[in-house]
């Protein structure tokens, strides 16, 4: 036997750990998170590093080095980066975007399904796992109050999500068989959705062959949804020039106010005019069920399809989308092949990779099945009920407020911005709108850099707008009373600064 055969007998490979080893790192990551999960609810929110520093910190230009370095060591500075230069959604005072507070067992979930290392396409390749996906599909459907016997899976988040809907829509939709012979020579296919909607919508278009041109925009009423007889006068213009309307699509939560469209009145013009019925619920899809919530949102129980993200609402870490479908063939239709070199039967058997667009797919679903595990039901609408009930108060604060406009609340985002008192008479006037927009812009600067809270902005009425979005199970109502102080003192400073 030769030396190189000899070390492949009793191969030795760099990246693997010793059981031991294994075992005293595991220890020390967890109890360094552990330590960071305690302090950094006390800390800053952000870093607010700019790109020069995040670099240097980095050393981002260095090349891969010739050898590798001990794995105690890779492991201890990557804790070190990632806890004093990042942003932490995880903060009781984060309220940037819809990005919930990741929750812990989800944390762990995902170390353990890094280590079982399963393949989430066929079945043969992940059993176990490929059951605890379904049955975490079957409770996602069941706390959305969405009916049982469809199908669904999870992605990788909302965009995914609704594109796979989309997809399933057009398969379903179109008089021809789309898959097989494109769109060419064919009637054009049109999609509905409100001007607030997602980018999602424009991505899917683009990725389906449609075209951005194919989606008609409906306009708005002053509470941000979509207008319905705006929506049937659009069907009829279309149908009137030949094309072929196949989807609308009702927003269960928009992204700028929480807006939650009229989905009983769309859904009963789908199904007048026989097109599908999407609710792009990423967002607000798990309150259906919630006290607080609007009543329309129960409608999506209505919807062909719906798309929910339980890296928003659930608090998993991401990524987490779930896509459903009322009817189990739903996906099959839209994404199903057999080449020659799958092997995969047998009855009864799940093979994701025939329900969705990816071949290897990780397992997503662990974190998820963990956390509603964990809290039940009961919890998770808990949970979902009080960020709504955070953000009502908000909303409150601001109006009660005299440098505040509060200018909507809807699920668990409140918008508002701050007015100083010497503009306040002018408020609505052209002289002063610019104005008011050029603070705010500069108040929300100064606040996400400040590290103090952090918030993103909106459009409400043209007016630019502060936006605190609530989805963090460690926000309490000392957060939330704490917020309108912060903002008016940097409200006044940048104030002095700009007003006359």
């Amino acid at each position: 036997m030769t030396a190189r055969t000899d070390s492949l007998t009793h191969r030795t490979a760099p990246i693997d750990l010793a059981p031991d080893e294994f075992r005293a790192l595991g220890r020390q990551l967890v109890d360094s998170i552990a330590d960071w999960l305690t302090t950094m609810p006390k800390g800053r929110v952000t870093s607010a590093e700019s790109v020069a520093d995040i670099r240097r910190v980095l050393d981002s230009h260095r090349t891969l080095p010739e050898s590798g370095e001990p794995a105690a060591a890779v492991l201890a500075d990557a804790a070190t980066l990632l806890f004093e230069h990042s942003l932490f959604n995880g903060h009781p005072r984060f309220f940037g975007y819809v990005t919930s507070s990741p929750a812990p067992i989800g944390a762990l979930g995902d170390l353990l399904a890094g280590a079982i290392n399963q393949n989430m396409g066929p079945f043969t390749l992940s059993p176990l796992a490929t059951e605890i996906e379904a049955q975490t599909v079957r409770w996602i459907a069941e706390l959305i109050g969405y009916p049982a016997g469809g199908d669904g899976l999870l992605v990788s988040g909302g965009n995914m999500a609704n594109v796979v809907c989309f997809l399933a829509a057009r398969a379903a939709k179109a008089t021809w068989d789309v898959r097989t012979l494109g769109l060419t020579n064919q009637p054009r296919l049109r999609a509905y959705a409100s001007t607030e909607t997602h980018t999602w919508l424009q991505k899917a278009a683009d990725m389906a062959g449609l075209g951005t041109d194919a989606i008609g925009w409906i306009p708005v009423d002053g509470r941000q949804r979509m207008n319905v007889a705006a929506l049937e006068a659009q069907i009829d213009r279309d149908v009137a020039r030949g094309e072929l309307p196949f989807l609308v699509v009702g927003t269960a939560g928009s992204v700028s106010t929480g807006a939650v469209d009229p989905l009983p009145e769309l859904a009963a013009i789908c199904r007048a005019r026989n097109l599908w019925f999407h609710v792009d619920g990423a967002y607000g899809g798990f309150a259906a069920q919630a006290p607080g919530a609007p009543e329309s949102l129960r409608a999506l129980s209505l919807a062909d399809s719906v798309a929910v993200d339980p890296h928003k609402w659930l608090y998993s870490p991401l990524e987490a989308g779930c896509s459903l479908v009322r009817r189990p063939d739903d996906l099959t239709r839209a994404f199903s092949y057999h080449p020659p070199y799958y092997h995969f039967g047998g009855e009864d058997i799940i093979n994701f990779v025939e329900r969705g667009p990816q071949n290897s797919r990780g397992f997503r679903a662990l974190k998820v099945w963990l956390g509603l595990r964990q809290v039940g039901r009961a919890g998770a609408i808990g949970m979902i009920a009080d960020d709504m009930r955070l953000s009502r108060h908000l909303d409150a604060l601001a109006r009660a407020h005299d440098e505040f406009e509060a200018l909507s609340q809807e699920l668990s985002i409140a918008t508002f911005r701050y007015v100083p008192p010497s503009l306040k008479s002018g408020v609505g006037s052209p002289d002063v709108e610019p104005r008011l927009d050029e603070i705010n812009r500069e108040v929300l600067t100064r606040l996400e850099q400040g590290g103090d809270a952090f918030l993103s902005n909106a459009v409400v009425d043209g007016k630019f707008a502060l936006r605190a979005c609530i989805v963090n199970f460690r926000t309490s109502l000392e957060d939330i009373e704490g917020l309108p102080p912060l903002i008016a003192r940097i409200g006044r400073e940048v104030a002095k600064s700009t007003v006359p």
